[in-house]
């Protein structure tokens, strides 16, 4: 079960970023920068890492690459070095059909993980009463945090019905809606809604093209003649994996203008901002081929990489992808946390 002050973390809402994998010109792992990346978040005031996700590269995974232990061990030591005195959630990717997942969900238990992200990739065609037991064995391992994965990049759509009994397993304690679509967020917000576990679920926003909207949005539904409402609290977001910082940032003032009862409509054009810099990084108009090099090519600038290498060979920014990059950092200088870099390199 997850420990009480993590889920009080988890509940108030909070950042947990993406974590990156960081690779030296030979293509091998990069063990100083692969940690120093993880004190960045953590000074930056994140409440969380997320490790062995799709930022992580799934390739990590391969036999001839063998990293996938190696980053959740180091990744866990280097957050119990530098022994925070508030809470950290430290959640790791878990991937795969059944076998390999009770693999994953093991190790990251072996290296004090607190929750396990679900991908549910792995099951292309498999009737959703399959993924829906392979989410119970999982459960029973470590508190899962759900994951809805757009389409776009290897997931599929589930239905209304599915989120119902997903939100019915005990230790499912969060969801991060990645949908990328608001038909099918509604579908989990609703859903969880109607649970008899509706106060035991937080929900985070994995929607890096409605990152804002998502955070200050209340949905509310008539269930059975009460209204319920829900709200996305936090994010477990790639975006987050840069400029972290100001995400943190972001983050405490949408929460206090919510407290406030304070104005929202700065928060929506802030909202398009955040969004146009996401199309940047993640270079949706290129089908997302430049979403993990569009991350490393931030974290290159900043210096927090040596370059942009990734484990797939086919991956490299797309045409005008860089320019891009430059357009909205210079656009949005709000939004950077380059000068808390350079900070945090002096320190």
């Amino acid at each position: 079960m997850l420990r009480e002050e993590l889920k009080k973390l988890l509940f108030e809402g909070t950042v947990i970023p993406a974590h990156p994998l960081a690779l030296d010109a030979d293509l091998q792992l990069d063990e100083n920068r692969q940690r120093g990346l993880t004190r960045y978040y953590m000074a930056s005031g994140a409440g969380g890492i997320a490790i062995g996700v799709h930022t992580t590269q799934f390739e990590i995974r391969d036999p001839e690459v063998n990293l996938f232990e190696k980053v959740l061990q180091m990744t866990a030591d280097e957050i119990d070095k530098v022994q925070l005195n508030r809470p950290f959630i430290k959640v790791a990717g878990v991937c795969g059909l059944t076998a390999q997942a009770v693999n994953e969900a093991n190790m990251a238990v072996k290296y004090g993980y607190d929750m396990g992200l679900v991908s549910m990739a792995a099951f292309k065609e498999e009737p959703e009463s399959d993924i829906i037991e392979h989410i119970k064995t999982i459960a029973n391992i470590i508190p899962v945090f759900g994951f809805y994965l757009q389409a776009a990049i290897g997931g599929r759509v589930y239905s209304y019905d599915f989120w119902q009994q997903f939100a019915e397993i005990p230790n499912v304690c969060a969801i991060k809606v990645a949908a990328f679509n608001r038909y099918q967020t509604l579908d989990v917000m609703r859903a969880v809604c109607s649970s008899s576990r509706k106060d035991e679920i937080a929900l985070y926003t994995g929607n890096d093209d409605n990152i804002v909207a998502d955070l200050i949005t209340p949905y509310r539904f008539n269930i059975d003649g009460q209204i319920v409402e829900k709200r996305f609290v936090g994010g477990l977001l790639g975006h987050w994996a840069v400029w972290t910082e100001r995400a943190v940032a972001l983050l405490s003032t949408i929460q206090t203008t919510i407290e406030n009862k304070g104005d929202l409509s700065k928060l929506l054009t802030l909202n398009v901002e955040v969004t146009d810099m996401n199309a940047a990084i993640f270079d949706p108009s290129h089908d997302f081929h430049g979403c993990i090099t569009g991350v490393h090519e931030v974290l290159r600038r900043q210096g927090l990489l040596e370059g942009i290498w990734t484990l797939n060979p086919d991956e490299s920014l797309s045409p005008g992808q860089f320019e891009e990059i430059t357009r909205v950092t210079e656009a949005y200088p709000h939004l950077i946390d380059d000068e808390f870099v350079v900070r945090l390199g002096k320190s």
